[in-house]
C-alpha cells in the first residue's frame, strides 16, 4: 500500500513537471522553435486542430519559422490562427508558405515573460506540494485504520519529501534555465 501511494505521488509529481515543461515552450525567447505554435489551433473541416496536424512548422533561420500547410486552401485560416492567437506574431504568407518572423523581444516583454516564468514555476510548485498533502493524507489514514505503524507512516513521509524535495529542485533549476534563455540578446 505504502509503495503504491509513493508511486501515484512520483507519477503525479512529474506529471506537473511535464505541465511545467510544457508551459515554458509558450513562453517565446525571441528565438524560432516551433513548440511556440504548438497552442495555436486552426479549423478544419468544422473541428478545431493543432497546427502542427494540418501543416509542418520548420525553423528557417534562427529568428524566422516557416509553416507549409498541406493543403492550400488552408492558408489563410493558419496565417489567421496565428494572428489570433495571444503570441503576438505577425506571420506573411508567399504562395503556401506562411513566414513567422519573431519580433525582437525588448527588456519590458523580457521582464514580463520572467514574470510569467516565475508564475508557472510557482504554480508547478504548488501542485507538487499537494500531491505530497494528498499523499500524506492517505498515509493518516492507513495509520488510522492500522493497516501501517508509526514508524512506517514517518519513513513513508521522509521518502514523499525526499521525492518533493528532487522535483522542485528540478522546477527551480528549469526556471533558471527559462530565466537564462530569455535574457540573452
Amino acid at each position: 500500500m505504502i509503495d503504491d501511494i509513493k508511486k501515484d505521488a512520483e507519477s503525479r509529481m512529474k506529471k506537473s513537471l511535464e505541465a511545467l515543461h510544457s508551459n515554458f515552450n509558450k513562453i517565446r525567447t525571441g528565438r524560432a522553435h516551433p513548440s511556440i505554435l504548438d497552442a495555436v489551433t486552426v479549423e478544419y473541416y468544422g473541428s478545431q486542430m493543432p497546427l502542427n496536424q494540418v501543416a509542418s512548422v520548420n525553423v528557417e533561420d534562427a529568428r524566422t519559422l516557416s509553416v507549409v500547410p498541406w493543403e492550400q486552401s488552408m492558408v489563410p485560416k493558419i496565417e489567421k490562427a496565428i494572428m489570433t492567437s495571444d503570441l503576438g506574431l505577425n506571420p506573411a504568407s508567399a504562395g503556401n508558405v506562411i513566414r513567422v518572423p519573431m519580433p525582437m523581444l525588448t527588456e519590458e516583454t523580457r521582464k514580463g515573460y520572467i514574470k510569467q516564468a516565475r508564475q508557472e514555476a510557482e504554480h508547478a510548485r504548488v501542485a507538487v506540494r499537494n500531491v505530497r498533502r494528498d499523499a500524506n493524507g492517505d498515509l493518516k489514514s492507513l495509520l488510522k485504520g492500522k493497516d501501517i505503524t508509526e514508524d512506517e507512516q514517518h519513513q513513508a513521509e521522509d521518502a514523499i519529501q525526499k521525492l518533493t524535495d528532487g522535483i522542485v529542485a528540478e522546477i527551480d533549476k528549469a526556471l533558471e534555465s527559462k530565466e537564462h534563455d530569455l535574457m540573452q540578446v
